[in-house]
């Protein structure tokens, strides 16, 4: 499905998502890798099918297969280390926080491309899945690589437009067959 034809599924009710959408799609602040690759891994996160395979056509005009490998793997990674990372945190057992983790993330050190674009995509993903201290973490590792707030501001917010395009899309599937329903 292409990016347009997702917008426009957008309902009425999500206009301000829909210009969001636009506006992001034509900003240009963010490095060609960086943003297509946070679009994909973003996309991948919402679970939406929609939203994966639009932004997968979109993501595969303008990366190489070794960035969209990266990107997917970004989004897995943090579907396993979010869960784990969020338990750890919120766990009033402290414990936790001193055993290893036993995750093979092998794919963090070395994601065959630029680390910052891997760290910035990991970060977008786990402010979907809310793990603070994976938040945390990339940003640090974001801001020490020289990765300047406003951009990493940016992948953030493309995160949150990315989730409430899925959330539109689900909100107006719901509605129509709740009327369908009725019917």
């Amino acid at each position: 499905m292409p990016i347009e034809a997702l917008k426009n599924r957008l309902p009425a009710f999500a206009k301000d998502v829909k210009l969001n959408l636009s506006s992001m799609l034509s900003d240009e602040t963010l490095p060609t890798q960086q943003r297509y690759g946070l679009f994909l891994a973003c996309a991948i996160a919402t679970r939406n099918a929609d939203v994966i395979r639009a932004f997968e056509v979109l993501a595969r005009e303008h990366l190489s297969p070794q960035a969209l490998d990266a990107s997917r793997a970004a989004a897995v990674m943090m579907a396993m280390n979010n869960i784990y990372y969020r338990f750890v945190h919120l766990s009033s057992n402290k414990a936790y926080e001193t055993k290893p983790a036993r995750l093979r993330m092998n794919v963090i050190a070395n994601p065959g491309v630029d680390k910052a674009d891997f760290e910035l995509w990991s970060l977008a993903v786990s402010a979907i899945n809310g793990c603070g201290k994976c938040i945390d973490a990339h940003d640090k590792v974001l801001r020490d690589a020289g990765v300047n707030e406003d951009a990493i501001q940016n992948g953030v917010r493309y995160a949150a437009i990315i989730q409430s395009v899925a959330v539109s899309l689900e909100a107006a599937e719901a509605t129509a067959s709740f009327a369908q329903a009725a019917e």
